[in-house]
């Protein structure tokens, strides 16, 4: 794996919790590797300079048609980023209201501004948001990097059916966190 520091940023894609009561957010002592992984893959691109994006839902109670399929959950300001993760001044954040990170967002914009030509990816659930950012990410020219144990299926599929997906579908190179910071110590 080659990573150009200059045209790459790390998408953080819904690596949140509930503050209040939200079903597909709660925190759960199972998904604790899932979430140290996250921060080790947030912390290794912060020491590399590569600028790191949250891609969070913020839904409208009442109106968003994704409640109507998931139930509640990820309502604006009823959300943190996972406290594992060490958030840095320059960090952005993207909230998002439908599973890609660029449907009717500013990310697209971001991205080109920043010079970025590669995302590296994190988060939840790789069936769902992960994959539909890295189809809209591919749809509109962006090489991917998936961080394999630094994203999680929790809601429907299989972790491997997903990255199966992302690697053939979308051509997003398979990594662990670890092979991720090596490659950015070097």
């Amino acid at each position: 794996m080659d990573i150009n520091r200059n045209a790459t940023a790390l998408l953080v894609i819904d690596a949140i919790e509930a503050v209040g009561a939200d079903s597909l957010y709660d925190p759960d002592t199972a998904t604790a590797a899932y979430r140290a992984a996250v921060a080790r893959s947030v912390a290794a691109c912060h020491d590399a300079g590569i600028p790191v994006i949250y891609c969070n839902d913020a839904h409208v109670r009442g109106l968003d048609r994704e409640l109507e399929l998931w139930g509640e959950h990820g309502i604006a300001g009823e959300m943190r980023v996972f406290p594992e993760i060490e958030q840095a001044a320059g960090d952005i954040t993207i909230p998002k209201r439908r599973y890609s990170g660029f449907f009717q967002t500013d990310l697209d914009l971001t991205l080109r501004e920043l010079g970025v030509t590669t995302v590296i990816a994190v988060g939840a659930d790789t069936n769902i948001c992960v994959l539909h950012t890295l189809a809209d990410a591919y749809f509109n020219g962006y090489a991917s990097v998936v961080v394999t144990d630094a994203t999680m299926t929790f809601l429907c599929g299989t972790q491997e059916g997903a990255l199966e997906h992302c690697e053939k579908c979308y051509g997003s190179e398979l990594v662990t966190v670890a092979e991720l910071e090596a490659v950015l110590r070097a």
